[in-house]
Order: C-alpha cells, then sequence, then structure tokens
C-alpha cells in the first residue's frame, strides 16, 4: 500500500506543480501538513531540539529542516538538495501578437534548454505567480495562478509545406514556437487580453496587477504506461521527482540526534546564479544562523560542515536502446536499475570515491541497487548543484540521480521502481 501511495503521491505532486512557483506552493502545504512551522526569513530563527520548520526564498525556492537532539557542531547537516525548475516557455511581457487573419498569439521566451519539438501540437497552459498591489509600494502581494483547462497550443507547419521535416528541422524560438491562444474579430479587444485572463481567474480587477511570472505547461496529466505500469510519464521528473523523493524522506522519520535539510533551489536550468538558486549564499546563512541559535560562533559553523554530508539530488540519463554509441560502454544506466552515481573525469560533478561509497553503503543497507552513471567520452557533460554548492559550503558529498529518457523533453519518462529505490535511499540517509 505504501508503494502505491507513494507513486500516486508523485504524480499528484506532479500535476499540482506545473512550474517552479506551484511546485514549492504545493510542498509549503505537504510540509505544513506534516506539522512543520514556516520560517520568516527576514525573522529571528528559532532552532530547538526536534523543531521542524521551513524557509522560502522568492517564491520558488524552500529549505526545509527537522532539528537533531545534538548541536550540529557535533553532527552536522544531513543535506539532499534538488531544484524546483525544468525547461519550459517563460511569458514576456505584452504578449499579444494579433495576426491578420484574427489569430492571436502570445510572445514567449525559452527558459533553459527543453528539446523544443516536443512542445508542439500539446494542450498547454499557464501557471506562475503575478504580483499585485499591497500595503505600500514596497510590499506588494504574490498570488499563485494555475489555470487548469487548455488555453493554447504550439501547432506544426504541415507536412505538405515542409517536406523535409522529417529530415531535420531547424527551429526559431521566436518564430516557430509561439502558441496560438485566440481567434478574434475586428472588435474583439486585444490589448490586455493577457491581463484581463488573469485577473478573471484571480477574481480581481487587471489594475492591481503589476508584473508577472508566467510560464506555459503541458496540461496532459502524468500517468505510468507499461505492461507493468513499470515506466513513468511525465513533465519535470527532472528534477521535480528528487524534489518529490526529499519531502517524503524528510516528512518520515528521521535520527534523532542528526539535523537534516532538504533544499530545494530554483534556476539550476540556468546556471543557478539567483538569489534562490545554489550558487547564493541562501543556505548556508539559514545554517549559519542555525548555528548561532545553538549559542555557536563561525568557528563551531566550520565545524558542523567538516562533519556535514550532501546529497545533490538531480536526474541522469537512462540507456536508450535505440541509441547505444551515445553512451559509454560499461557505465550506461538502466531504466529500474537503481539509483545512480554521477562520476565525471574532469569534476563536473561532485562525487569522489569517498563519497560515492557512502552513498553505495546507504544504498547496501536499504537494500536498494545503485548504478553509475558516466558520460561517454566524446560527448560533454553538463554540471549539476553539487559543485555550485561548494562554491558556497565547504562541504562533503555526491551528485546522485535516478534514470530518465527523453531528459528536457515536455514529457520525460522514468521508472516507478528507480523512485520508490531512492525514496528508501533518503529516508535510510536521514535516518
Amino acid at each position: 500500500m505504501e508503494t502505491t501511495n507513494n507513486i500516486h503521491n508523485l504524480l499528484t505532486f506532479l500535476s499540482n506543480s506545473p512550474c517552479n512557483f506551484l511546485a514549492i506552493h504545493t510542498a509549503k502545504a505537504l510540509l505544513s501538513d506534516a506539522g512543520f512551522r514556516e520560517q520568516k526569513i527576514g525573522e529571528k530563527l528559532r532552532a530547538t531540539a526536534g523543531d521542524k520548520f521551513f524557509v522560502t526564498k522568492n517564491d520558488s525556492a524552500i529549505f526545509a529542516f527537522v532539528i537533531g537532539s545534538k548541536p550540529v557542531k557535533e553532527t552536522g547537516f544531513r543535506i539532499i538538495a534538488a531544484h524546483s525548475d525544468s525547461p519550459c516557455f517563460r511569458i514576456k511581457p505584452h504578449a499579444e501578437i494579433k495576426s491578420a487573419d484574427g489569430i492571436v498569439r502570445l510572445n514567449t521566451e525559452v527558459y533553459g534548454g527543453p528539446i523544443l519539438y516536443t512542445w508542439f501540437d500539446r494542450p498547454l497552459s499557464i501557471a506562475g505567480r503575478v504580483i499585485v498591489k499591497g500595503e505600500d509600494e514596497l510590499r506588494p502581494r504574490t498570488m499563485t495562478l494555475h489555470i487548469k483547462r487548455p488555453l493554447m497550443q504550439i501547432s506544426h507547419l504541415a507536412i505538405h509545406f515542409n517536406r523535409a521535416v522529417n529530415e531535420g528541422n531547424c527551429l526559431s524560438k521566436q518564430k516557430d514556437m509561439l502558441p496560438i491562444i485566440a481567434h478574434v474579430n475586428s472588435t474583439f479587444e486585444t490589448d490586455n487580453m493577457l491581463l484581463k485572463l488573469v485577473a478573471h481567474e484571480l477574481q480581481i480587477h487587471p489594475t492591481d496587477i503589476l508584473d508577472f511570472d508566467l510560464l506555459l505547461y503541458d496540461t496532459t496529466e502524468p500517468c505510468t504506461f507499461g505492461l507493468n505500469n513499470e515506466f513513468i510519464s511525465a513533465g519535470r521528473l527532472d528534477d521535480l521527482s528528487m524534489v518529490h523523493a526529499a519531502l517524503v524522506a524528510i516528512t518520515g522519520n528521521v535520527g534523532p540526534e542528526h539535523t537534516c535539510v532538504a533544499a530545494i533551489f530554483d534556476n539550476e536550468e540556468t546556471g543557478s546564479g539567483t538569489k534562490q538558486g545554489a550558487g547564493s549564499p541562501v543556505l548556508a546563512n539559514i545554517m549559519q544562523r542555525i548555528v548561532s541559535a545553538q549559542d555557536g560562533d563561525y568557528d563551531d559553523f566550520c565545524v558542523a560542515v567538516s562533519k556535514s554530508f550532501l546529497v545533490s539530488a538531480d536526474n541522469a540519463h537512462a540507456y536508450h536502446p535505440n541509441y547505444n554509441e551515445k553512451y559509454d560502454p560499461t557505465n550506461h544506466p538502466a531504466l529500474g536499475g537503481g539509483p545512480c552515481i554521477k562520476i565525471n573525469a574532469n569534476c563536473k560533478y561532485m562525487t569522489d570515491a569517498h563519497s560515492a561509497a557512502v552513498f553505495k553503503s546507504l544504498c547496501a543497507t536499504a537494500d536498494v541497487p545503485v548504478q553509475y552513471f558516466v558520460n561517454h567520452s566524446d560527448v560533454a557533460g553538463g554540471s549539476t548543484l553539487g559543485n555550485i554548492l561548494t562554491g558556497q559550503i565547504d562541504i562533503e558529498g555526491v551528485d546522485v540521480g535516478n534514470p530518465l529518457l527523453a531528459m528536457h523533453s515536455a514529457r520525460e519518462t522514468g521508472s516507478v521502481s528507480d523512485h520508490l529505490n531512492m525514496i528508501k535511499v533518503f529516508t535510510q540517509f536521514f535516518l
């Protein structure tokens, strides 16, 4: 029953989290239901034994803590890091573009690195946050927006006008990727169409809207598939599946003595160089404040960090049987083969032999299979949260993730058993 519930809850979490802002909104609800209190980042921090709280940053990052019975200078922090954002399309200001035939499109820009053609001919809608008038100019209010009905579509050009489309199709992000949202006649008012739509959904007046961060998402529901429902099909598995696993672990039973952390950053897909990204000091600052709340000084903070361990959780590439030549001959993780340890000779990941051994030991204790992901030597790899975080915190850690097919597609493919096994390992890490 727990296995079924965890997969059902993952699919629900993905459905309720069409973008980074809604992912954090959903995470806050899950944490609150589990007895965590919200700690405002601008208020004095309490960190007594057994305390459970979370801190948010910019509505798109969240950091959850369970304070252990022993001071962190004695036990260190056990941290799982993941990210809330996924490649998609962001709506530009003054977005409406009316064509001569009355078709209205929205002007967008690409966020991150999506596989563009996977977004064609899908029912899309809008999610994000809207900033509205507040008490004064420096204190506007934030509202989340999740329009759950299909609103638009990015339509392909018919093959009759591009006979070579299946031989390779070079796409313009500005020309080819604009979604159709309406068909209007000459008397239809297109000015501020988007603002009026948003205001109607939020039941506010359009003049109350000051600005917005709005993104497109595929409205097709996440699901399992396969002969035995062994696969997961959904958008944003990278990296919301790791976010979900971290939240399940930290809201379950954690060890009584040490302090556990689930750190969910934003903007990993664009380099993490924001105030809510892994390149910022936000997590280090909160950790140092916890040490201070336990009557420790900066030296105690450094001691605590030296006893800490970080699991940087971002998904890996699963072996695709149609493209054997793209993978390392001996280290190509399979869907359903278990969590992956990610390594790179040029230090794109923070993993070394010692930290890999720690994670392998956790997997062995949790009775979970483990795999390695290493890039084909002729294929350049990317980096993720681990190395970026070490620029802020002098901490040991390992880069891991579950294998996925079609990473950065509008719809990625993962494994049911891999997700359940990662939850087991994360739970073991927090015990």
